[in-house]
């Protein structure tokens, strides 16, 4: 049985279980650790694999929701995404993003009343006054000293001459900043690792992904490795269900009806076209589409992301990119800049995922509040226990909807929250070298014997927690792979030994950018397995199978067909990272 799994069925309590291994699962056992709070948590897949790993790798104030009044929300993502850009430096970036706006008024006498009814009115587009008001209102938003620049307004003269593609029937373009996580999951893994730190001493946070919870047993959370099939109970005070847009299914299984959740589905498609590259300039093209949707084209590792949808889900099936929603990001590309053509050719990746929405009924999918509740929930199954739900949440807010969990969890525990969260540099983010004089010292500092370029591609990938990945390949035998350079076996290893890599899979998707970029290669997939063979203990029949089920899920979820010849890798993407940094 793997260890991490036995620190759990070795003393099966805890004062809080929290099930649901995504960001704000992962960020409430942060705060909750770092409170000293004996807590524990689990993941039926990998950590971050489910709804976290299907965001649009944005930290934003949500400037779209000022017209459906959500004031409270975009005040606090305003303020969290300030936040995060001082506490996350390593992963959070700022973002300049472009509106392309085609008309002066229109939307003037719709927008109160989408306000108020939350319906899509006539109007398909938003002019620039409503726009310019818009921008104004939240650059208000912003008032700690600069994190972001405020708003700026361009006339079509000048807006072409500023991004020459772009659609020549444009009257103006606004722009504004935002921030962007540039590797969402290795930013989960961070936070993942500051509360099992914040608890190692006494041995009071303990995690482990791949275990499921299926049912109730004896007053307790009945949980099974789904790796051993093993099945044990764990008791807790208080049980988080923080799963998602599986909550209502959690609850089932708990032995509990709840009808909390009503997600919507939302698709991207990574590009790998150059010339669409080039006239982004750098930056997010924000806009509203034809129907009324608003959509991204974002230069993110030397690609291109375009998303997104947001259709009504059916969790009984696999969210999944429809061929459908590949010409609707087709269509608006084609919108924004005419002359550029992309295909099915220039797709490198795909994917998709179901928003964590509460329960919306008739109200239209864009409409449904990104806003997040926390909900009491009875379960006579579990005994005393008391059941939290979380209702929605996103990726900017994590910390603060992490703090208001924490509190509600030490609220029923009789504890009182010692540690402000606020401020607090996650993971890698901590002393991050941000200038680049700092980064050259950082860099010079931890050679150790490396190479410089090394050095600095590591600390781009894991922050200032490169040096425990340096130190790894100090202290271990290890060699660049063949089919990706950039990548050595004892960093693989590290994967499997440090991060809890279960899978062939979670290294391609989600502890590395490889899928991502397009980079994988049936070489690249062979020498992988071979270093996990190693530090997992596979079998040859485990190690192929292991290759073989990494193709299944690359084609069926990602459209990817994994081809038997190099690609670009990983390494090309890093350095556009920096430089756009």
């Amino acid at each position: 049985m793997r260890a991490n799994v036995e620190k759990i069925q070795g003393r099966p309590s805890a004062q809080v279980l929290i099930v649901g291994g995504g960001i704000n699962g992962i960020a409430t056992f942060r705060d909750l650790a770092l409170q000293g709070v004996d807590v524990v948590l689990v993941e039926r897949n990998d950590y971050g694999s489910g709804a976290s790993a299907a965001s649009s790798h944005m930290i934003h104030g949500g400037i779209r929701y000022l017209e459906n009044g959500e004031f409270r929300l975009v005040r606090e993502s305003v303020e969290e995404r300030n936040g995060l850009l001082k506490i996350a430096p390593h992963y959070v970036k700022p973002l300049q993003t472009t509106m392309p706006i085609f008309s002066t008024f229109s939307g003037l006498m719709n927008a109160p009343l989408r306000m108020l009814t939350h319906k899509q009115r006539s109007t398909k587009e938003r002019g620039a006054v409503l726009i310019k008001v818009g921008m104004t209102l939240y650059d208000s938003f912003s008032r700690d000293g600069g994190t972001v620049p405020r708003h700026r307004f361009l006339t079509r003269k000048a807006a072409l001459r500023d991004m020459p593609s772009l659609n020549k029937s444009l009257k103006y373009t606004g722009t504004y900043y935002d921030a962007s996580v540039h590797e969402p999951e290795r930013l989960a893994l961070d936070v993942l690792k500051d509360g099992l730190a914040a608890g190692a001493d006494k041995g009071t946070a303990r995690s482990a992904n791949y275990v499921e919870a299926i049912g109730s047993r004896d007053g307790g959370v009945l949980l099974r490795d789904v790796v051993s099939g093993t099945e044990f109970v764990v008791k807790a005070d208080v049980v988080i269900n923080a799963s998602g847009p599986w909550t209502d299914l959690t609850n089932e299984a708990f032995g509990s009806k709840s009808q909390y959740m009503g997600g919507t589905k939302g698709s991207h498609i990574v590009v790998d076209s150059p010339e669409l590259l080039k006239a982004t300039n750098g930056r997010e093209l924000f806009f509203e589409n034809n129907d009324g949707r608003i959509v991204l084209i974002y230069p993110l590792k030397g690609r291109v992301l375009i998303g997104t949808t947001d259709l009504e889900a059916d969790m009984s099936q696999p969210a999944i990119c429809t061929e459908e929603e590949v010409d609707y990001f087709f269509d608006l590309v084609k919108h924004v800049f005419p002359t550029i053509t992309v295909t099915r050719e220039h797709i490198v990746y795909r994917y998709s995922g179901v928003r964590p929405l509460p329960k919306h009924d008739d109200l239209a999918a864009g409409f449904v509040s990104r806003d997040y509740r926390i909900v009491e929930t009875q379960v006579p199954a579990l005994g005393s226990s008391k059941v939290l739900s979380l209702v929605g949440g996103k990726w900017t807010t994590f910390r603060a909807l992490a703090a208001h969990l924490s509190t509600e969890a030490t609220t029923r525990l009789g504890v009182q929250r010692t540690v402000d969260t606020t401020g607090l540099a996650i993971g890698g983010g901590k002393d991050f070298p941000t200038l680049p004089g700092d980064r050259a010292r950082w860099i010079t500092e931890h050679l150790n014997g490396l190479e410089r370029d090394q050095v600095d591609r590591l600390l781009t990938r894991y922050g200032t927690r490169a040096d425990s990945v340096i130190q790894t390949l100090i202290d271990q035998p290890s060699e660049a792979l063949q089919s990706d350079p950039t990548f050595t076996t004892a960093e693989i290893a590290y994967f499997a030994e440090r991060e809890d890599a279960v899978h062939l899979v979670d290294v391609v998707l989600r502890r590395t950018n490889i899928a991502f970029v397009g980079g994988v290669t049936i070489e690249l997939l062979t020498e992988l397995a071979g270093v996990l063979q190693t530090s997992l203990g596979w079998s040859d029949e485990t190690r192929d199978a292991e290759i073989e089920n990494t193709l299944h899920i690359l084609a069926t979820y990602h459209g990817v067909e994994v081809a038997s010849q190099h690609v670009p890798s990983a390494v090309a993407a890093e350095a556009e990272t920096l430089a756009q940094a």
